[in-house]
């Protein structure tokens, strides 16, 4: 009978689907234009809220608490380099933050996350936002791997890391109905060689996000940010490499970045606490890189062929000898797509 039924669904749901979407996708598009001018124009006031952010020692991180502290916020910053991070908080005082707690710790260690939260939560008696940021980057082919264990500490940052800090954090935000920021990426769903495991620990923090907000529904607002390419010690050249080491490799960097342009960080900074400031559910930036996602759904095989050959070396010159660098090299697009600090 189960066989039965399932058999009717696959011949009946595909053409009820389609016209549904037909019908029902012009009205949502208009509303959802509507909503996003209402929370615009009713945009949260942060002047004087509590925003703990992870990973503000650089990067997003940096530049989102640089913004927060524009509009009057109090600021809790963590990351684990707490020289970086006094330097951050300097300068958040100096633009207008009233107050910045500076707190060292490893988002990756739950004791560490816990006592992050307990820490900023006893000095300013409230919390807010939380930004969940931290995050490292490993970039190799997956089969050139000598030891797949070393490449666990990006799903324990990039994953744990949010999993932890949202875990704690969760009844302070529900007491001041606060926000989630997410910060994924836009690797969740693009399919590029080298980023195999860094894309699945993001797939994982979207999809943890995505079901935490049906479980909390409006008690808690909740954006998924998912960045493209973006100004930042990852676009810099910073990765972990396949033997587990945070190392600098800029030739591998114009690799996979070939001639695709990278946003200036301070534009991304601020598209962020726009879109959470406006409730928003998702933000992608530049928001042009949400396209890419249509190609997946629809032209999933394109869109890995393109890939495929832009990205995989087909020569006898080693796996850099890629068509993407020799783009990057051959036009010489570099100084008008890569913003200075990253050049």
């Amino acid at each position: 009978m189960d066989d039965i039924i399932n058999k009717v669904l696959n011949v009946i749901i595909p053409p009820i689907s389609l016209t549904f979407f037909l019908f029902l996708l012009p009205p949502y598009l208009f509303y959802k234009f509507l909503l996003s001018a209402v929370r615009s124009v009713f945009s949260e006031d942060v002047a004087g809220k509590v925003v703990l952010i992870t990973g503000a020692s650089s990067g997003i991180g940096e530049h989102m608490a640089y913004e927060y502290a524009r509009r009057g916020a109090c600021l809790a910053l963590v990351a684990r380099r707490e020289n970086l991070l006094q330097s951050v908080a300097s300068r958040a005082m100096s633009i207008g933050s009233p107050d910045v707690l500076v707190i060292p710790a490893d988002v990756s260690k739950v004791e560490n996350c816990r006592r992050f939260v307990d820490v900023a939560v006893n000095h300013f008696g409230r919390l807010d936002h939380l930004v969940n940021n931290a995050g490292i980057t490993p970039v190799c082919l997956f089969e050139e791997n000598t030891d797949v264990t070393k490449i666990a500490p990006a799903m324990d940052t990039n994953f744990w890391g949010s999993v932890y800090g949202t875990y704690f954090a969760i009844p302070h935000l529900k007491r001041s109905r606060g926000k989630i920021v997410g910060i994924a990426s836009s690797a969740g769903w693009l399919r590029v060689p080298r980023l195999s495991l860094y894309g699945a620990t993001k797939s994982a923090v979207i999809s943890f996000y995505e079901t935490l907000r049906v479980e909390i529904g409006r008690e808690v607002g909740i954006t998924i940010v998912t960045p493209g390419l973006v100004e930042s010690e990852m676009t810099k050249g910073k990765f972990l490499s396949k033997e587990g080491q945070l190392v600098l490799d800029q030739e591998l960097r114009d690799v996979e970045v070939s001639i695709m342009p990278i946003l200036p960080v301070k534009e991304a900074a601020k598209s962020i606490v726009d879109s959470a400031c406006r409730g928003e559910n998702y933000l992608t930036v530049p928001a042009w890189v949400w396209h890419s996602f249509y190609w997946k759904v629809f032209f999933p095989e394109l869109l890995e062929w393109s890939n495929r050959m832009l990205l995989m070396s087909k020569g006898s010159g080693g796996e850099r000898d890629t068509i993407s660098k020799k783009l990057l090299d051959l036009t010489g697009l570099k100084e008008c797509l890569y913003p200075e600090s990253v050049r």
